[in-house]
C-alpha cells in the first residue's frame, strides 16, 4: 500500500513555526495583518475565506475581511485595493476567485501592490518565480513543495509529470519542480495519449479539474501521487458512474448529499508509492502557505528577520 502523505500533519508543522514568528513580530512592532475581499455570495468561496480567517485568528495575525456585494463594479474594487494597498497595517491582501462575471479580474489582480500580494498572482512575482528570485509563490505549489520535502520524497533527477496548465496550480508548480531539478512535462486536455505521458512520471501532480480522470492506468509503479483535484459530485448517476456497484462511497453519497473527489480515482492507487488523499491532503496547505507568505510580508516590511 502506499504511503499516505497527511497534509493536515504538514499544515499543523508550518503553522506550529509560523507561531513564534507573528509573536515576536507583535512584541517588536505589530502583528501582520491579512485583509481578504470576497465578493458577491459564491458558496464554496466563502466557505474558503472563512477557514483563511480561522487559520489568522489561530495564530495571531490580524484579518481585515471585506464583502462587497454581487453588484459591485470593477471601479468600486479598485478603489478598495488601492486603499488597502496603502494601509500601513496590512501586509497581504487576498481577493478571493471567483469574482463576479462583469468585474475585469485581471485588472483587479494587476492592482494589488505586488508586496502585498500573498497569492503570488501578480506578474512582478510569477516573474520572481521564473528566476528564481526572492518573493511570494502561489500558494498550493509551493504548499506541494513543502509536502514534498518533508515527507524527503526526492525531487533531483526525478521525472514530474504536471496534468493541468491553470496560471494558479499547473504552470507555477512545473515552475517550482524545475527549480528542484525534475524533468518536468506539462500534460493538458490537447496531449495526446495522457496515460503513457503520465506512466513516466515519479511525481505525478493532477491539477486539471476533472474527478477521477487519473486512473490506475495511468500510474506508474512506486510512482508519488499528488492530486489537487477538488471536485464535488452532486448526483447519484454521477457517483454511479466513477463508482459502479461500490455501495460504500454510494452510502457516503446518500448520508452527505455530495461527495468531494479528486482528479485521481481514490480506488486505483494500491501501486503508487505515496498518495495525497481528498480531503485532507494538498487543501490543508494551501491556508497554510497563505499565512507563511503573509508572516514573511510582514517581517520584510517591518525588517525583522525570521525567527530560525
Amino acid at each position: 500500500m502506499p504511503v499516505l502523505l497527511d497534509g493536515k500533519k504538514i499544515r499543523d508543522e508550518i503553522l506550529a513555526e509560523l507561531r513564534p514568528r507573528v509573536e515576536a513580530l507583535a512584541l517588536a512592532a505589530r502583528t501582520p495583518g491579512l485583509a481578504v475581499v470576497l465578493a458577491g455570495g459564491d458558496p464554496a468561496s466563502a466557505i474558503y475565506v472563512k477557514n483563511k480567517i480561522k487559520a489568522c485568528g489561530e495564530l495571531g495575525i490580524s484579518s481585515v475581511h471585506l464583502t462587497p456585494p454581487e453588484t459591485v463594479t470593477t471601479d468600486e474594487l479598485l478603489a478598495m485595493v488601492a486603499q488597502l494597498n496603502a494601509r500601513p497595517d496590512i501586509d497581504g491582501i487576498l481577493v478571493q476567485m471567483p469574482l463576479p462575471k462583469h468585474v475585469d479580474a485581471h485588472r483587479i489582480l494587476l492592482a494589488v501592490a505586488p508586496d502585498k500580494d500573498v497569492d503570488g498572482f501578480h506578474p512582478c512575482n510569477i516573474g520572481n518565480m521564473v528566476s528564481g528570485n526572492p518573493g511570494p509563490r502561489p500558494c498550493t505549489p509551493s504548499g506541494v513543495m513543502e509536502l514534498l520535502r518533508r515527507y524527503r520524497i526526492a525531487i533531483a533527477g526525478k521525472r514530474a509529470v504536471v496534468v493541468g496548465r491553470s496560471d494558479i496550480v499547473g504552470k507555477p508548480m512545473a515552475m517550482l519542480l524545475l527549480h528542484a531539478h525534475a524533468t518536468v512535462t506539462i500534460c493538458h486536455s490537447k496531449t495526446v495519449d495522457l496515460a503513457a505521458e503520465c506512466r513516466r512520471a515519479d511525481i505525478l501532480v493532477a491539477a486539471i479539474g476533472r474527478p477521477a480522470l487519473i486512473r490506475g492506468d495511468f500510474i506508474k509503479l512506486g510512482a508519488t501521487v499528488i492530486d489537487v483535484g477538488m471536485n464535488r459530485l452532486d448526483t447519484a448517476a454521477q457517483v454511479e458512474a466513477i463508482f459502479p456497484d461500490n455501495q460504500e462511497k454510494q452510502q457516503e453519497f446518500l448520508r452527505k448529499g455530495s461527495l468531494l473527489l479528486g482528479d485521481v480515482h481514490p480506488l486505483e492507487t494500491a501501486h503508487a508509492g505515496a498518495v495525497t488523499p481528498v480531503p485532507g491532503g494538498v487543501g490543508p496547505l494551501t491556508i497554510a502557505m497563505l499565512m507563511a507568505n503573509t508572516v514573511a510580508s510582514a517581517e520584510q516590511r517591518l525588517g525583522r528577520a525570521p525567527v530560525p
